[in-house]
């Protein structure tokens, strides 16, 4: 069977790009995906909860765009017989196997929030999602004012690449525009940062494209039926302008630490290692390069504030 990548779903009807020859094909996923049975160590294998063991399960499952599948041609008609191992998924949007996220903060309208930041930063992270951090609406805001944003930001840009653009200038795109090859991309960020005016602004053409789409549908194209990504710079966007919240939810606290990189970075040298909690145990190396200003306070509260906010939630069963 031949390999392909699905780049287009709507109303049931996948586009898929053959990987070898770059023909591009329609054609419907066999029934079979409807319910299948899957392993314990299957990337479609999930835990509802922290409670939950994973073990051999029957699920539903569907192709998404971003998916590798194996097709053929049978009854006239191209169909999708299997879909491969996910690297990683997510529902908003509907696409698979996501390399790197655009997690864009505005400088202003909203305000930038460190706490925000850091809180997309630790959920990607835990989705083994790569993030770049792209500041926007820089041409709002005055030449002092953005160089402390720019201060306040050089202790991520030790583990994340940042990039400050003015999107309807096409200001800072020369850099942008050479980190799409080879990869699946998806922008992220609260409502009001500017991700639709940037992705407008990357893919001109995109918002006529859209527009066409909704008309042909007959109503707004971000429903379930219809999800793409778009070839751009050697890889793919998806469509969507990102997605303004993605869900906080981990139930287990002592799972927060491992998703703040600053700190799994120094804490070889905890007196417990890897177990250490960086809250209150004694020889902390964390709480030792806080004080010493090595990791930011204000990250530090971050985690703080993740971890009481597990802590005080109602558990899930």
């Amino acid at each position: 069977m031949k390999k392909a990548l699905i780049t287009k779903l709507i109303g049931g009807l996948y586009t898929f790009k053959d990987l070898e020859t770059n023909e591009i094909f329609e054609g419907y996923a066999r029934g079979k995906f409807r319910k299948m049975r899957v392993e314990k160590t299957s990337s479609f294998n999930k835990n509802a909860t922290k409670k939950t063991k994973k073990d051999v399960k029957d699920i539903v499952l569907s192709p998404k765009v971003g998916d590798i599948i194996l097709y053929e041609f049978q009854s006239n008609q191209y169909m999708i017989t299997e879909i491969l191992e996910r690297t990683n998924e997510l529902s908003r949007p509907d696409v698979a196997n996501v390399d790197q996220v655009l997690l864009v903060f505005s400088a202003i309208r909203p305000d930038f929030s460190f706490t925000l930041l850091d809180k997309f930063l630790v959920i990607l992270e835990s989705n083994n999602l790569k993030p770049i951090i792209v500041v926007s609406k820089i041409d709002l805001i005055d030449e002092s004012t953005l160089n402390c944003l720019k201060t306040d930001l050089k202790f991520y840009e030790k583990y994340y690449d940042i990039h400050y653009v003015n999107s309807k200038a096409r200001i800072g795109f020369d850099v942008l525009e050479t980190i799409f090859k080879d990869k699946i991309t998806v922008l992220a960020g609260q409502t009001g940062v500017g991700k639709s005016t940037l992705m407008n602004a990357l893919i001109p053409e995109l918002a006529l494209k859209t527009q066409e789409i909704s008309d042909a549908l007959g109503r707004g194209k971000h429903t379930t039926r219809h999800s793409e990504i778009y070839a751009f710079g050697g890889g793919y966007i998806a469509d969507t302008p990102g997605f303004s919240k993605i869900d906080f939810e981990f139930h287990d606290y002592s799972l927060i630490k491992d998703y703040f990189v600053d700190f799994t970075e120094v804490e070889v040298e905890c007196k417990f290692g890897s177990k250490c909690l960086h809250l209150s145990e004694p020889g902390c190396a964390v709480k030792s390069y806080l004080s010493e200003g090595k990791i930011l306070k204000s990250r530090y509260e971050s985690y703080q504030s993740f971890v009481t906010e597990i802590k005080e939630r109602k558990e899930k069963y």
